[in-house]
């Protein structure tokens, strides 16, 4: 009877080349089992957020693709009903001046993504990770 071996391992350390191979090859799979048109978005998304922020690290996140810093996660979009980015309770988020109320804005529905939307997650990406 043959000897089972256990699945290689993909991580060293969080972080690791091979740690981050690993996660962009497993969020680009979930992308590409997306439903069209939220292929498109998420492949969109996916180039949007590794640009707008090169040392995020790409990974599955209950299931839906996300991307971290610091080994925790700042940032993430499903495909099921509508296509939704959000914000995790990590990410930097910054009051409203003035405001009287604790409630932020962490989670988007997005129907398409044009130049406008584009520049906007962006920047809302890059004040995130900050």
């Amino acid at each position: 009877m043959a000897e089972k071996k256990p699945p290689k391992k993909v991580s060293g350390r969080p972080g690791s080349r091979a740690s981050q191979a690993g996660g962009e090859a497993a969020v680009l799979e979930k992308i590409a089992a997306m439903p069209e048109p939220y292929r498109a978005m998420g492949e969109r998304l996916h180039a949007l957020i590794m640009r707008s922020v090169p040392e995020l690290q790409p990974t599955l996140w209950y299931g839906m693709p996300a991307y971290r810093k610091d080994g925790k996660v700042i940032c993430f979009f499903r495909a099921d009903k509508n296509m939704t980015f959000g914000l995790t309770d990590n990410a930097n988020l910054v009051r409203e001046e003035g405001a009287s109320h604790q409630l932020m804005a962490c989670a988007w529905y997005l129907i398409a993504l044009d130049d406008a939307t584009e520049a906007k997650v962006s920047a809302i990406v890059r004040q995130a990770a900050s």
